[in-house]
């Protein structure tokens, strides 16, 4: 069995299909493709394939990872994109295809951070600072030695320092409204969300973000190699 990456776009309605259904969605999308797709074994076997850190309902994405697990011993990389795309539905194309090396780690596990961009939405751009204001608060916030966020789950309550968390962090240049850039930590034992960073800057200016008043896409994924350094998951394979 040898083991391909496939990169992936979710953009328009398909962003409020949640995970288990993309799961479900592609276990289709590859029977329709026909493509060569490695199954488990036992009594009940499945597709052998491996998805990167779930996307929350309601964002999107430029770069979406699934590794597959396939019967071919030198797999058309190129074919099996197309057959997807010509399989797919609007919203979730297929960017590319690789093969990975025999001691790649899967998807899953080699997620260690995420770069996204952030908008606002039109509806609630009367609340969203001004580009110069937000790039004033983005610089006082990069300067900052600690950032106390309070983390509230299900479960827990804590709080943390974004500052740990955050790679990088600013703004558009050629944009008259803000376009945020950001690329935090998605690792599975010290992760954040986007949101995070995005309350913790409006609320240096007083403003209290109202629910889904921001426009998130995802635009990669990175793992780190062995130097450390931050490279993104489409470039482990060939």
């Amino acid at each position: 069995m040898k083991k391909i990456r496939v990169r992936f776009t979710k953009h328009g309605a398909v962003r409020y299909i949640g995970h288990l259904d993309v799961m479900r969605y592609f276990q289709k999308c590859i029977r329709r493709a026909k493509v060569n797709v490695s199954y488990s074994a036992g009594y009940s076997p499945h597709q052998i394939m491996t998805f990167a850190a779930p996307l929350g309902v309601g964002l999107e994405s430029e770069g979406e990872y699934m590794d597959l697990g396939v019967e071919d011993e030198n797999p058309d990389c190129e074919a099996i994109k197309n057959a997807l795309n010509e399989s797919s539905v609007p919203g979730i194309r297929i960017k590319s295809v690789r093969l990975l090396p025999e001691d790649a780690g899967n998807a899953m596990a080699s997620v260690f951070a995420s770069s996204y961009e952030i908008t606002f939405y039109d509806d609630k751009k009367d609340i969203c600072p001004g580009v110069g204001k937000m790039r004033e608060l983005i610089g006082q916030m990069n300067v900052m030695d600690r950032c106390i966020y309070h983390k509230e789950t299900k479960k827990t309550s804590r709080d943390i320092d974004l500052k740990e968390f955050i790679y990088e962090l600013k703004i558009s240049e050629s944009s008259d409204v803000p376009i945020i850039y950001m690329t935090i930590n998605s690792s599975s034992a010290d992760s954040i969300k986007p949101t995070f960073v995005m309350e913790f800057l409006c609320g240096l200016d007083n403003i209290i973000l109202p629910d889904n008043a921001l426009k998130i896409t995802r635009l990669d994924m990175f793992t780190q190699n062995e130097n450390g350094n931050l490279i993104s998951l489409e470039e482990v394979g060939i």
